[in-house]
């Protein structure tokens, strides 16, 4: 009797290992999409599962693609503070990017290095999803005017999970 229960447990054990092994080659598997921008990337304002990386990553899944979005996003960064961490926070094997620029270089007298970080994108293969600016336009913004609510970040995911799809090819 105690035999079989100890042959039931490691049945079990290894019912277990054999989950945790599939879903880690499931999440191997998983293409990965690099949110790169400032604030309205990271999601200022907002919780981490109310950024747009977040429920992006949620409205493709719900979808039934096998996808992880990396919110890359630092309030107040510049297209420079972008390109000088690009290859760190974008590595090899990245299924695209989304780039959402921002307005702190204007706000800052920064250069726009856009052109640039698309260029090393485009030498690495890796396919580049902009947002532009003036995507934020009509979308509901906190009281600041500049940073959406988490409904903004809501219909931004929508508006940008299409070409994400597309992109990945799901």
């Amino acid at each position: 009797m105690k035999l079989r229960a100890f042959r039931l447990g490691t049945l079990g054990a290894l019912a277990i290992l054999m989950g945790i092994s599939t879903f880690a080659s499931a999440s191997a598997h998983a293409a990965t999409i690099v949110a790169l921008g400032a604030s309205n990337t990271y999601g200022k304002g907002v919780a981490r599962n109310q950024a747009y990386p977040a429920q992006l990553e949620a409205i493709l899944r719900a979808k039934g693609a096998n996808v992880r979005v990396v919110n890359a996003g630092i309030n107040g960064d510049t297209t420079e503070g972008m390109l000088q961490r690009l290859d760190r926070t974008v590595p090899n094997g990245t299924s695209a990017v989304i780039l959402q620029p921002g307005g702190n270089d204007r706000r800052k007298g920064s250069p726009d290095r856009t052109s640039e970080i698309q260029s090393r994108l485009k030498a690495r293969g890796i396919p580049l999803i902009m947002i532009a600016n003036g995507t934020f336009r009509g979308l509901p913004h906190q009281p600041d005017g500049q940073h959406l609510t988490p409904e903004g970040y809501h219909m931004l995911a929508e508006h940008v999970a299409s070409q994400v799809a597309g992109v990945i090819g799901r």
